[in-house]
C-alpha cells in the first residue's frame, strides 16, 4: 500500500458527527451566499451596493440564518397544518402558504439587512430594491443546491 493509499484510507476512517456536519455544511453556505453576494457587488452594482468585504461577509451570515428561520417556518406551519391531509385543494393551499411564507420573509430579510446595514449595502433596482433582492437571494439558493449536488455525485 502507498503512502497516499494509507492516508487516504485514515481521512475515510474518521467519523464526523452531526455538529460538525452542520458546521461544514453552513460555513459552505455562507462562503457561497458571500460568493454571490460579492459578483453581484462586483459586476452589478447598480442592483447591488456593498461598501466593503467585512460587511458582505456579516450580510452572508445574517441572510443564511434568515433563510434557515423561513425554511423552519415554513416547515412547521407546513406540518402543523396539512400533515396527514392530501388532495388538490390541500396541495394547493399548502402551495400558496409556502409561497406566502417565503415571498413574505424575503421582505422581512431585505428590512434586516437594511437595517442592519443601513446605506452600506444597498439593493437597487425595481420597486426599491426588492426584485433585485429576490433575484440575488434565489441565485444564492440555486449556487447551494449546485453546490450539494455536486457534493452528492462525488459520494460513492
Amino acid at each position: 500500500m502507498t503512502r497516499e493509499q494509507e492516508e487516504e484510507l485514515t481521512l475515510t476512517d474518521k467519523v464526523i458527527n452531526r455538529k460538525q456536519q452542520l458546521y461544514i455544511r453552513y460555513v459552505v453556505a455562507i462562503l457561497i451566499d458571500l460568493t454571490v453576494l460579492s459578483l453581484f457587488n462586483e459586476f452589478l452594482p447598480q442592483f447591488l451596493f456593498i461598501e466593503t468585504f467585512s460587511l458582505s461577509l456579516f450580510a452572508a451570515i445574517i441572510l443564511q440564518v434568515l433563510l434557515q428561520l423561513t425554511l423552519k417556518a415554513e416547515h412547521k406551519v407546513a406540518h402543523y397544518f396539512f400533515h396527514g391531509k392530501s388532495g388538490l385543494k390541500v396541495n394547493i393551499l399548502r402551495g400558496v402558504t409556502a409561497w406566502s411564507i417565503i415571498f413574505v420573509s424575503k421582505l422581512v430579510m431585505l428590512k434586516a439587512i437594511s437595517l442592519a446595514f443601513g446605506s452600506n449595502v444597498v439593493f437597487g433596482g425595481p420597486i426599491h430594491g426588492v426584485i433585485s433582492f429576490i433575484i440575488v437571494i434565489t441565485t444564492m439558493i440555486l449556487a447551494e443546491q449546485l453546490m450539494l449536488k455536486i457534493h452528492h455525485s462525488l459520494g460513492n
